[in-house]
């Protein structure tokens, strides 16, 4: 089974609003990589999406759609507490699992590069994510064997901490470089 946990729960510091919940072209910033992932998805049986939030806005509308949300009230604390809600909600893993997590702040990421991503799990890689070049990012895959590491995160540290950890089984998605961006201001 591949767990696909979709942050939602970012602060949005330097944006100075919930940037989620901001409109481009009409719809929510968090809606545009959430339909390329559940478009990757598609009729896949080995995949399973949970939203983890702390905007009720989200949650509210995402249940009603019957989709899997998860409340993180301390991902202020940073995006370990909103990692280890994730893999929390779900638990049990089977060592056979893998967990990607996708970040709600790229607009640009597409269901074929998700799908790519996805794809990976076959080849039984201990971490994998996209790249562009030398640029790596989101979403990422992980084993479900580093579960425990991923929950031992503190702060601000993202799972990049333990994709570095294991270099020897790791695999490296080519994408566009316009799909790893990201919105963290306003003006972007």
């Amino acid at each position: 089974m591949i767990h696909i946990i979709y942050l939602a729960a970012g602060q949005s510091r330097r944006y100075g609003s919930n940037k989620l919940l901001s409109l481009r072209d009409g719809k929510a910033l968090y809606r545009y990589g959430l339909e390329a992932i559940r478009e990757a998805m598609g009729t896949r049986e080995d995949c399973a999406l949970t939203v983890v939030t702390c905007w009720e806005e989200i949650m509210r509308a995402l249940t009603a759609e019957g989709v899997r949300c998860v409340s993180c009230p301390d991902s202020h604390l940073g995006i370990s507490h909103t990692i280890r809600a994730g893999i929390r909600a779900c638990e049990p893993l089977a060592e056979e699992d893998h967990l990607c997590f996708c970040v709600a702040d790229q607009p640009n990421l597409t269901a074929a590069t998700v799908a790519r991503l996805l794809n990976t799990a076959t080849e039984s890689p201990l971490t994998a994510c996209l790249a562009a070049g030398e640029i790596s990012g989101n979403p990422t895959l992980f084993s479900a064997t580093l579960a425990e590491e991923l929950c031992a995160l503190t702060g601000d540290r993202g799972g990049k901490a333990v994709m570095r950890r294991h270099p020897e089984r790791h695999i490296d998605v080519p994408c566009d470089v316009t799909e790893l961006t990201d919105i963290d201001v306003a003006e972007e």
